[in-house]
């Protein structure tokens, strides 16, 4: 009796676990995959198995433009966010000689971020806007003499928002994986005469890969998922998928709306499974 119950303690500390995750993503998630096949005339949905949903996403322009303009965004915020983490990242974990100076300065790079998304994102129109402040500074030093539209209501204005949300998710893994770094790695390198290219090129960023890696599955999975940003800052101009399924929601298109979750979730897995294979992130976690 008493090997048993050994034998089934396992399955009892992990089943709260198992039932949560059951309740919450398992059942959900199935849920849209089934209301994704039912049909859909326009105007009411009803149950049943039909292919039309998909049929239509990846036959129409629309759609697929959409998906591209996504794929885009997620692309570009994402080099910009590493591009502006690894050296943050860096500095913070080789430059910054005490750990309590490391973790001010890292509370420093957090602080904004306890802020909600939406005022962050509000916080850019006195900056970007016709009046703003980058048009005045343009005009004032006679770089142009009308406002400039591009910063405002526009891709360009979507792009700085989400690399403003989402640069903490990188800097933080990577920061992560740096602070790991043998300091003796790099002591030895020195000393056999490495030069500071050689060094990042052959110990620090193999090393630093699991953070990045999980860093971008961090930022590529929000972009892809985004809506509010795209909304607002692009003053209803530019779409996403994440935007697609909001409006198709508000409009009771919930078997389009579920098609394209579908579509999307496929999309994000492949791609996180892709990072998995190439780089090992267990040791990160």
């Amino acid at each position: 009796m008493l090997r048993n119950w050994k034998a089934l303690q396992p399955y009892l500390w992990a089943a709260p676990q198992a039932i949560v995750f059951l309740l919450f993503l398992v059942i959900p998630s199935g849920a849209i995959v089934v209301v994704s096949f039912w049909e859909f005339n326009g105007y009411s949905m009803t149950p049943g198995f039909t292919l039309q949903n998909y049929l239509g996403i990846f036959t129409s322009k629309v759609y697929l433009t959409t998906y591209l303009n996504t794929f885009k965004f997620a692309s570009i915020v994402w080099l910009l966010t590493l591009l502006i983490a690894y050296p943050v990242a860096y500095f913070l974990s080789f430059h910054v000689k005490t750990l309590r100076w490391q973790v001010i300065l890292f509370l420093v790079c957090v602080i904004p971020f306890l802020t909600s998304n939406v005022i962050r994102m509000i916080s850019w129109i006195p900056f970007l806007g016709r009046e703003g402040v980058i048009n005045k500074t343009l005009m004032a030093l006679n770089l142009t003499t009308q406002p400039v539209e591009i910063f405002l209501f526009s891709d360009f204005a979507v792009i700085l928002a989400m690399v403003h949300l989402y640069t903490l998710f990188m800097i933080g893994p990577i920061f992560n994986s740096m602070m790991r770094i043998d300091r003796a790695l790099i002591t030895a390198a020195e000393d056999a005469g490495a030069s500071g290219f050689q060094i990042q090129k052959e110990i620090i960023l193999p090393l630093v890969a699991p953070g990045i890696a999980i860093g971008t599955i961090f930022v590529v999975t929000l972009v892809m998922g985004e809506f509010a940003t795209v909304r607002l800052m692009s003053g209803g101009q530019s779409s996403s998928i994440g935007y697609l399924i909001k409006n198709q929601i508000g409009s009771l298109q919930y078997p389009l709306a579920a098609a394209n979750a579908v579509i999307l979730l496929a999309i994000t897995l492949v791609l996180v499974f892709s990072i998995l294979r190439v780089v090992d992130i267990r040791k990160e976690l």
